[in-house]
């Protein structure tokens, strides 16, 4: 498990209903590019929105779809520790490679490093695919340390984490204190290299939405040992990471996709789409970036 995975999005029709064919046409798209796979459920795909039925609509249909050469994980995490355990194995008997649990967190006050390590173990008891584990505080409210994620990797079910956080010395005591074999990936395009270059194996990214091979270039030049193209490549990410994340969010990341050629339309309610402007702002930054990409990569 290693190498640029795109948390994709969901795609809603005009009336805020699945559009499963507009979903698996990026998915065939996304068969063309230097991805290693794909995460469906994620932040990015709106998963605290959807149904449980449209969860698994969305699992069944990007696995029919992906090519048997790359990976799909899909993100399980609910609040109810048997709707978590239920929705993984489900998603395992379709095919999925692994499996994304992010923290719980309405009940924030109860969420414990002992709490967490109970849920965190017992969902990999019983889950029939390997457990990826997701530490999202900005969206959470719950940060996972190092210490409390270094227990966790002890389990043979759990196989590595995706760290959200923006904290790079907590990614790097993560690595420095679990297995060599246990998998950590950058969560945001803005600290993909710095993470690699720790000892992480790649990244779950948003930006990989919009501008896949450019994400997955970066992973490409460090595993070859081309740091100073790498280099180069990571800064001219952060303005584009920015904006499809913290800047503009769901809404934003969606208008970048159909900037480039996928299919984004609308985020569901209550999240808005970006406005005209945002669009236009966006629309330079992806020049900004291409420009890099090109003059880095010759293409």
């Amino acid at each position: 498990m290693e190498g640029i995975f795109a948390p994709i999005a969901t795609i809603f029709d005009e009336a805020g209903d699945l559009d499963l064919e507009s979903f698996c046409d990026n998915v065939r798209k996304f068969n063309e590019t230097k991805l290693s796979g794909l995460v469906v459920l994620g932040s990015n795909g709106e998963f605290p929105l959807l149904s449980y039925r449209e969860k698994m609509a969305l699992v069944k249909s990007a696995k029919e779809t992906l090519d048997r050469d790359k990976l799909l994980i899909a993100g399980t995490g609910c609040e109810s520790l048997r709707e978590t355990i239920m929705l993984s194995n489900e998603s395992a008997d379709i095919g999925v490679d692994a499996i994304l649990v992010v923290t719980p967190s309405y009940y924030k006050s109860d969420m414990t490093d002992e709490a967490l390590e109970r849920y965190f173990t017992t969902i990999a008891d019983g889950c029939k695919v390997p457990v990826m584990l997701y530490n999202m505080p900005r969206n959470t409210g719950i940060n996972m340390g190092p210490s409390l994620v270094a227990r966790l990797a002890k389990h043979p079910n759990i196989i590595g984490i995706k760290d959200s956080s923006g904290n790079i010395s907590q990614i790097a005591e993560i690595i420095a204190k679990c297995p060599n074999d246990f998998a950590v990936f950058a969560g945001s395009g803005s600290f993909l290299l710095p993470t690699l270059m720790l000892g992480g194996v790649g990244g779950t990214l948003a930006v990989a939405n919009v501008l896949p091979d450019y994400c997955a270039a970066i992973h490409d030049l460090y595993k070859e040992g081309d740091l100073d193209k790498a280099r180069k490549l990571q800064l001219g990410l952060l303005e584009l990471n920015a904006a499809v994340t913290t800047r503009y969010g769901i809404g934003g990341m969606k208008a970048a996709m159909e900037i480039v050629g996928f299919h984004g339309g609308s985020p569901r309610l209550p999240i808005l789409p970006a406005s005209g402007a945002v669009k236009e702002e966006i629309s330079k930054i992806i020049v900004d970036a291409l420009k890099v990409f090109s003059e880095v990569c010759g293409s």
